[in-house]
């Protein structure tokens, strides 16, 4: 299947799946807060390197600082660390998603996707530009590996640690975190549709994507069920447990630095 302009085969997935393009518009549209199109927002490439937007001086602090506000996190690394994994979870459910249900990968160039760090999921991102990223059926693992930790969750990373002091091992495990996410969801989704080749490509995909060096030794992937080696410090937060992959079975009476790697 050839991708279109709006990448519709995603919509029937939802929430982290779906990606807006400038050829599918909204209500959605502005910012919340600030009434702006999505020309004034950031791209992603300006949110890694650190650069102002026109309607955002600090996106990525900006975010870090609204999930904190919601969450309740005791310390910003908390919630940096959640923020993290919630734009990693996007990013890798659209990637994935596209090479499952299309048999291709769209050009994810973090200077293609604006980025609203005031707005939900699937109202965050948009893709600039829907082209395809070369790949044939033998390298499609190959160029979701570089549309997604390379592009993306690498410089995304050297950013956070850099403000907010998080451990390499913590956020690896988030990115993994994030891909099993993407997989375990796209492949109920498929199942329950009849849409066994879908989940079968999902999951031959992502077993693929663990020997990644920045997925490799994070955890265990069976299938699609997965459990973490590190922890993404979410039991920190107030009344929070252990996720459901945490390499916790109950939160950790210790210092949480010995969660953090």
């Amino acid at each position: 299947m050839e991708l279109d302009p709006e990448l519709a085969a995603l919509r029937p997935l939802g929430g982290f799946f779906l990606l807006h393009t400038t050829s599918h518009t909204t209500a959605h549209d502005t910012s919340p807060t600030t009434g702006a199109g999505p020309d004034a927002l950031p791209t992603l490439a300006q949110v890694y390197a650190g650069q102002a937007s026109q309607v955002h001086p600090d996106p990525l602090g900006f975010r870090v600082r609204k999930v904190a506000e919601a969450l309740g996190a005791p310390e910003p690394r908390v919630a940096a660390s959640v923020a993290h994994l919630g734009l990693a979870s996007r990013l890798w459910s659209v990637a994935l998603g596209c090479a499952a249900l299309y048999g291709r990968v769209p050009d994810l160039d973090p200077r293609l996707l604006r980025w609203d760090p005031d707005a939900v999921t699937p109202y965050d991102l948009r893709l600039t530009e829907v082209r395809l990223r070369p790949a044939d059926a033998d390298t499609v693992a190959d160029a979701l590996a570089d549309a997604v930790p390379r592009a993306h969750l690498e410089p995304l990373a050297a950013a956070l640690r850099a403000r907010y002091r998080l451990a390499p091992g913590l956020l690896r495990g988030n990115a993994a975190s994030a891909l099993a996410g993407a997989a375990r969801t796209l492949d109920r989704w498929a199942r329950e549709h009849g849409r066994t080749d879908v989940a079968d490509r999902a999951r031959a995909l992502t077993a693929d994507l663990f020997t990644h060096p920045l997925l490799a030794g994070t955890g265990t992937l069976s299938g699609t069920a997965f459990r973490r080696r590190g922890c993404c410090l979410y039991y920190r937060v107030p009344g929070a447990g252990v996720c459901g992959d945490c390499c916790f079975t109950r939160p950790p009476r210790s210092s949480p630095r010995a969660a953090s790697g």
